[in-house]
């Protein structure tokens, strides 16, 4: 009777091992399901880590924009060279005198402040040269030329007169600078100049504006140009003109 029990109970351990093998499959599924939760946080972390990337994108086209603003930049230089070449619209036109022609009347400001005319000069015969600006290099060369020459000009009487835009200021302290021994007007509005034609449109390199073109005119006793050199070059000059004023007597 033992023997059977035991056989029975053995049956029965037999039978029961079946049954343990569920929870096996729970836990295998359970394992199974485990690495879902993982992967989700794998693709939440992706997601997080392409923020960044956008924001990179998102600057690019800031880069983009800047570009125009320094073509801007490049074009502001050449509306104020436009502007300055237009900076005297009150001068009148320029136009062009002969030797023969009358001289032009004028009354301008000297170096010393004072006024000049050309009415005061009548009788006389005088040398009117325009020159760009005052101290310059060519500019002064021409100047001291005429100085060096100032003793040879008043034996043969003619007086010898230099015109420029620049201001009386300019001119005094021009003249201080160098001992000039002459007079120096000051054809702010280029008014005289545009009257004898020297006021004009003038290029240097590429670039154009308008300016004085050096310019010499000896004028007789009587008003009457006898004799002009227009785009001097200033070495060798004054002698030319010097000997151009002694053939007046």
């Amino acid at each position: 009777m033992a023997a059977k029990k035991r056989g029975k109970a053995k049956a029965g351990s037999a039978k029961r091992a079946p049954a343990r093998k569920a929870p096996a499959r729970s836990a295998l599924s359970l394992g199974a399901r485990a690495p879902q939760p993982a992967h989700k946080k794998t693709k939440k972390t992706k997601s997080r880590r392409a923020a960044p990337a956008g924001k990179a994108t998102a600057a690019r086209p800031a880069a983009k924009k800047a570009a125009p603003a320094r073509g801007a930049k490049k074009a502001t230089p050449r509306a104020s060279k436009v502007t300055k070449v237009a900076a005297t619209p009150d001068a009148p036109a320029s136009s062009v005198l002969a030797d023969g022609d009358a001289a032009p009347a004028f009354e301008l400001m000297d170096h010393a402040g004072k006024q000049l005319s050309s009415a005061e000069l009548a009788g006389s015969p005088y040398v009117l040269y325009f020159y760009p600006k005052d101290d310059t290099p060519g500019c002064t060369t021409q100047a001291c030329g005429f100085r060096d020459s100032a003793a040879e000009f008043d034996e043969i009487g003619v007086r010898v007169i230099g015109v420029s835009p620049d201001s009386v200021a300019s001119h005094q302290r021009f003249s201080a600078k160098y001992g000039l021994p002459f007079t120096l007007l000051s054809d702010a509005g280029q008014r005289l100049a545009s009257a004898y034609g020297v006021w004009s449109l003038k290029k240097n390199y590429g670039r154009e504006y308008m300016g004085i073109v050096r310019s010499t005119f000896l004028v007789d006793g009587s008003g009457v140009i006898r004799k002009s050199w227009r785009g001097v070059r200033v070495n060798g000059h004054v002698d030319e003109v010097q000997a151009a004023a002694r053939a007046l007597n």
